[in-house]
């Protein structure tokens, strides 16, 4: 958008347009339209301290620079940091404790972020308290004088449960602590924690944001300046920052996400309600049921319940492996978020690093699938899905 006086700034524009013009302004010499991807490693400088507001690309890239403004556009944040990965991100966050420190967390956490908690972190004498986050009696009850995070995810991964984000930052907030939620499995265009109270808000780009599955980034956006120069020092000083044909192909991917979302969102719904009728499947994991417990604190915090599902079968772990592997359609992989359907069983995939104990415990059976529901015909993908589930369970709902 111009920089002109008369111009209008981003937050009078709706998401739409923001997502597509955001930090992105036709280039002055050229007028290219788009974001050029700015190759360098280093930049000239006119005297010795004297530079043109970049100087080192892992300090600052013109391509990153335009990324960030996009995306922290999208979630209404002042300030945005883009990363190499989602992980990169959520490790930048940790860099903000101190030895002693203690985070609550959920107990359906995604299995990388249980991971970099529990087998990184613990070393260096952090300490973490996985808890049911859809309760808030339970998290009030975890808070310890020593606690510093809280950590949310919303919906959950792989369960899809609903945390009340409001009331959560609240909480954080009583005790003097940040509140810092990873806002993938929504995006932007269906939710903004920032407006709820989140400190800051964390993204996989890899997912959604990118949308192509073709290239891999984090990012965190925050309103706090304070918090912003800190978590732009770790930036730089760790160095896990993207390229910028990286932060070009993610610019690329937000200019599509409404239009995306909102196909993720019609037929995941339908997949959803096909599912809750089918006579092998236990349960359906998705907040766009009724049924969900979670479905009216969603629909007041989101603006629609987002593509990713999960169900579970009556089956055996085997049995359940023989359906995530016979698809044609869905195609058996980790991450989501990219315009085709895909497909995994978390028990021994996106979630093995979590013991089954706590696994089970936490409601992740051994025969849940989860699915990334793309923008194909729905048709097709609930033909693919049920001839899938017939064929492994030889059900004679089928028609085989």
């Amino acid at each position: 958008m111009d920089d002109d006086s008369d111009s209008r700034s981003d937050d009078e524009f709706r998401i739409e347009t923001r997502s597509i013009h955001a930090g992105q302004d036709p280039n002055p010499e050229t007028g290219a339209l788009m974001t050029p991807i700015h190759a360098n490693s280093t930049y000239e400088q006119d005297a010795p301290g004297d530079h043109r507001g970049y100087e080192y690309s892992r300090t600052g890239n013109p391509t990153r620079t335009d990324l960030e403004a996009n995306l922290a556009s999208l979630e209404n944040a002042d300030y945005g940091r883009a990363f190499a990965s989602g992980m990169a991100s959520i490790n930048t966050v940790l860099n903000l404790l101190e030895t002693g420190d203690h985070v609550v967390t959920g107990n359906d956490v995604y299995g990388g972020t249980h991971r970099i908690f529990t087998q990184v972190y613990e070393d260096y004498d952090l300490e973490f308290s996985f808890v049911d986050m859809t309760d808030l009696d339970e998290i009030e009850a975890a808070f310890r004088d020593e606690t510093a995070l809280l950590w949310l995810e919303t919906p959950t991964n792989p369960l899809m449960s609903i945390v009340d984000v409001e009331g959560a930052a609240a909480i954080a907030h009583e005790n003097d602590a940040l509140c810092a939620i990873d806002n993938t499995f929504a995006t932007p265009y269906l939710q903004r924690p920032l407006d709820l109270g989140a400190d800051i808000v964390s993204h996989s780009l890899t997912k959604y944001l990118g949308g192509h599955s073709d290239v891999v980034g984090g990012a965190l956006l925050t309103n706090d300046g304070e918090l912003d120069e800190r978590l732009g020092f770790y930036q730089n000083a760790v160095g896990a920052t993207p390229g910028p044909f990286d932060a070009f192909l993610v610019l690329r991917g937000t200019k599509t996400l409404p239009v995306r979302m909102e196909r993720h969102c019609e037929n995941a719904r339908v997949i959803a309600e096909w599912l809750a009728d089918h006579p092998d499947v236990d349960r359906v994991y998705y907040p766009g049921l009724e049924s969900h417990p979670g479905h009216e604190i969603a629909a007041e915090q989101m603006d629609d319940f987002g593509g990713m599902l999960s169900f579970e079968l009556d089956a055996s772990l085997e049995e359940a492996s023989a359906v995530v592997s016979n698809t044609e359609i869905f195609t058996l992989a980790e991450s989501l978020g990219g315009v085709e359907s895909l497909i995994e069983q978390p028990a021994p995939m996106t979630h093995a690093a979590i013991p089954r104990e706590e696994r089970l415990e936490a409601g992740l059976s051994d025969s849940l699938i989860r699915v990334s529901v793309g923008i194909e015909h729905v048709d097709d993908l609930i033909a693919d899905l049920d001839e899938a589930i017939d064929s492994a369970l030889a059900s004679p709902s089928g028609s085989t």
